[in-house]
C-alpha cells in the first residue's frame, strides 16, 4: 500500500510543489490556485508553525487536492500529520522510525536519500521510491545518470536546487518519476497574493510533461 500509494501520487504531474506556508490564510487559495493549474500532489514544509493547520484547512477545503507534509524530521510529526489530513510523507532523509511509524499509519512516504548505501537501504524496506535531496548539491543528473543501472529499479523525485530551467534535464532520466520545486509558488508571490501567477507556473510546470514524452521519443 505504501510503495503503490506514493507512486500514484507522484505520476499526477512531473512537478510536486514544494510550498512553505507563513501565512494560515495563504493556505486554501494558494492550493486552490495550484491545483486550478494541474498540480494536485502538494507538498506542505512542516518549517512554519502553521504547516499542521495549513495541512488540515488544504484536505478539508480543496478536495481536489492531495496535501502531503514535508521536511518529517521526527516519527512523532507523522502522526500528527495524517490526523490533520496528510495523504503523503516526504523526508530530507532515510529515518527508520518515521519509516516505521508511516507503516503504522499506512501514511504513503517518500524518504531522501543522498547515497547509494541509502537507497539500497530503503530499497530492502520495500521503498523502491526515493526523494534524492539535495539534487544539484549532490551532482544532479550526472549523479541519478550513473545510478540507473546499479540501482536499477529504484525510481526518484530530486528536490533540491531543481528550477523551472533544469527541470527537464532530470525529467528525461528513466529513473526519475517526478521533481519536487519550491519556483511554482515563491515566497513573494505567495505574499502578494497573485494566484493568478500561481496557476499559470502551474501550467508551465505541468507543461514539462510533454517535454518529457517527446525527449523520450
Amino acid at each position: 500500500m505504501n510503495k503503490t500509494g506514493i507512486e500514484d501520487i507522484c505520476q499526477l504531474a512531473p512537478v510536486v510543489p514544494v510550498l512553505v506556508i507563513e501565512d494560515l490564510a495563504t493556505a486554501v487559495p494558494l492550493a486552490k490556485a495550484l491545483v486550478a493549474g494541474g498540480l494536485r500532489a502538494l507538498e506542505v514544509t512542516l518549517r512554519t508553525p502553521v504547516a499542521l493547520d495549513a495541512i488540515e484547512a488544504i484536505s478539508c477545503s480543496v478536495p481536489d487536492a492531495l496535501v502531503g507534509v514535508g521536511t518529517l524530521r521526527k516519527a512523532r510529526d507523522v502522526d500528527k500529520a495524517a490526523r490533520a489530513g496528510a495523504r503523503f510523507g516526504v523526508s530530507p532523509g532515510l529515518n527508520h522510525a518515521i519509516l516505521d511509524a508511516a507503516q503504522a499509519a499506512e501514511l504513503p512516504m517518500l524518504p531522501g536519500v543522498a547515497t547509494p548505501s541509502e537507497a539500497m537501504a530503503a530499497a530492502e524496506r520495500g521503498f523502491d521510491l526515493l526523494k534524492f535531496f539535495p539534487a544539484e548539491a549532490n551532482g544532479g543528473t550526472s549523479v541519478l545518470k550513473a545510478w540507473a543501472d546499479p540501482l536499477d529499479g529504484i525510481r526518484f523525485c530530486p528536490t533540491g536546487g531543481v528550477t523551472a530551467e533544469n527541470a527537464i534535464d532530470y525529467l528525461s532520466l528513466r529513473n526519475v518519476i517526478c521533481v519536487g520545486g519550491s519556483w511554482i509558488a515563491p515566497r513573494s508571490i505567495i505574499q502578494s497574493r497573485n494566484w493568478d501567477r500561481i496557476t499559470e507556473l502551474s501550467r508551465r510546470a505541468c507543461s514539462l510533461m510533454a517535454s518529457r514524452e517527446g525527449s523520450a521519443e
